[in-house]
């Protein structure tokens, strides 16, 4: 009789678990990081990062890494800038992009040139300056989604 009695009130014990809300939406704006380094090297304050403001922050980011002031950053070196700057180790442009002779050492001519196209880059207005507007990527639909609602997984055959 004990024993039916637990089993009773066991059974009778349900859990209810409250429905999961429905999630914040995806982002549709985004920003790189680069495009945040960039923005914060507005010396000024004035919202808008000039092309001579950029010069100088790559300057000084470069040279807050290279402590031995060699001159030069190995890909680990620029790794580490990457981290600190861009706020991940592998965060894009990659040392690979940025070494332009493949000598597989960065200098900050070469950090500059890779950063001022990515600043003409940004500067979608061509007025020589990049806005905070101008650092987000707006994107049209959440990576995922597929036309008609139809998920694919990749390599699926098609249907």
């Amino acid at each position: 009789m004990t024993i039916a009695l637990a089993l009773l009130l066991q059974a009778a014990v349900t859990v209810t678990a409250t429905p999961p809300g429905p999630g914040q939406p995806p982002a549709t704006m985004v920003v790189e990081p680069v495009a945040m380094m960039i923005a914060a090297c507005d010396a000024d304050g004035d919202g808008r990062t000039t092309a001579a403001e950029l010069h100088a922050c790559v300057e000084r980011s470069f040279a807050a890494i290279d402590t031995g002031g060699k001159g030069v950053l190995g890909y680990i070196g620029f790794a580490d800038w990457a981290e600190r700057w861009l706020g991940d180790r592998n965060a894009l442009p990659s040392p690979f992009e940025v070494d332009a002779d493949g000598d597989n050492r960065i200098t900050p001519a070469e950090l500059q040139v890779k950063m001022a196209e990515i600043f003409r880059r940004l500067d979608r207005d061509h007025d020589g300056v990049v806005t905070r507007a101008e650092c987000l990527t707006i994107r049209a639909s959440v990576p995922g989604d597929r036309p008609g609602g139809k998920h694919k997984r990749r390599g699926a055959p098609p249907q």
